[in-house]
């Protein structure tokens, strides 16, 4: 367990420092064009949710709750074992650490400082965590579809054979 800490602790601070250049050095600029017209670093204020949904009332402390909600299940999923492999196990850590990176924006800033902007595609501009979060959130549901296992239940198991001689008494 101390190690997925350490992991979502090393991937929060990694969001955040890019943050803080977005914030302190690109915000002064507003763009850079890495690739001029398909890829610049663009500093946003994202006010809402994914893609500045709900930009339009101050939801950053519905959100902050919901970050740390999600964050505490994962924890305890985690703690109890739930997760069958590291893809599982990994996957959520990640979510969290997205979470909780752009929930600190919110309690800091009121808002998210998003800066990766790929213009070629119109898609919006995102961050680290954002990144975290969709990666994480995509290699759950491969787990989830593909490796997680349903446990069978404590007690008495009903198979075919038990179920026809329940029936003959």
């Amino acid at each position: 367990m101390a190690l997925y800490i350490f992991a979502v602790i090393l991937m929060i601070a990694l969001d955040q420092l890019v943050k803080y250049w977005a914030f302190t050095s690109l915000q002064i600029q507003h763009t850079i064009p890495l690739l001029e017209n398909i890829f610049h670093l663009t500093y946003v204020e994202n006010r809402g949710a994914a893609f500045s949904l709900f930009a339009q009332f101050d939801s950053r402390w519905i959100f902050v709750l919901l970050a740390t909600g999600i964050s505490i299940g994962i924890g305890i999923a985690l703690y109890k074992g739930w997760l069958q492999n590291p893809l599982g196990r990994w996957s959520l850590v990640m979510v969290a650490a997205g979470a909780l990176g752009n929930a600190i924006d919110r309690v800091i800033h009121g808002f998210v400082v998003d800066l990766f902007d790929f213009r070629l595609i119109h898609f919006p501009v995102f961050n680290v965590a954002d990144i975290f979060i969709c990666v994480g959130g995509l290699l759950f549901m491969i787990y989830f579809m593909f490796q997680h296992k349903d446990t069978p239940k404590q007690g008495k198991t009903i198979t075919k054979e038990t179920s026809e001689s329940d029936t003959h008494e």
